[in-house]
């Protein structure tokens, strides 16, 4: 069952129906829409993310809004466990470490319900926000994956894989 979890400044809770055309107004802003597109229809591409098998989808809160959505799935192989993470938000909250303490409040709940010890995030290698914000959880680069994601241009970019070891995790400062 999902949990809400509460961070130092946001609320993470399982999104539900009401939530989507709020997820859908925030996906389509350029800043989001650059990263995670999904057509003409995006109240249809909430929803089909929303049912993506494997995946939990908990909507972010600050303030009583919804701000923006943060999703992780987990690889079950016994050999290879550990859990991913996405996280997008409204860019008119950026800056505020809303983010940072979204994912960061994530992680531990990986870490310290689900017993994960490595978590990775997968940001383009051109997003120097994300890959700040993510760093100060803790998350270290692996390297590049080249060509790793088709652009909204149709020509290929590259990714930076980062990941967390349980131990690395940070506190809020």
């Amino acid at each position: 069952m999902p949990t809400t979890l509460r961070g130092a400044q946001v609320v993470l809770r399982p999104t539900n129906p009401s939530d989507v055309p709020v997820l859908a107004a925030i996906r389509a802003k350029p800043e989001v829409y650059a990263r995670w597109r999904g057509g003409e229809g995006l109240v249809a591409a909430v929803r089909e993310d929303l049912a993506e098998h494997g995946a939990e989808h908990l909507s972010i809160e600050y303030g009583g809004a919804v701000i923006g959505m943060i999703q992780w799935a987990a690889e079950a192989e016994p050999d290879y466990r550990h859990a991913n993470i996405d996280i997008y938000l409204d860019p008119a909250v950026h800056g505020r470490g809303l983010g940072t303490d979204a994912v960061r409040t994530l992680a531990r709940h990986l870490i310290a319900d689900h017993g994960h010890h490595r978590i990775v995030i997968d940001p383009a290698a051109d997003n120097a926000a994300a890959i700040r914000c993510y760093g100060k959880v803790g998350f270290r680069a692996v390297g590049i994956m080249r060509s790793y994601e088709r652009g909204p241009d149709g020509t290929w970019h590259d990714g930076l894989l980062m990941d967390l070891l349980a131990e690395e995790i940070t506190e809020a400062p």
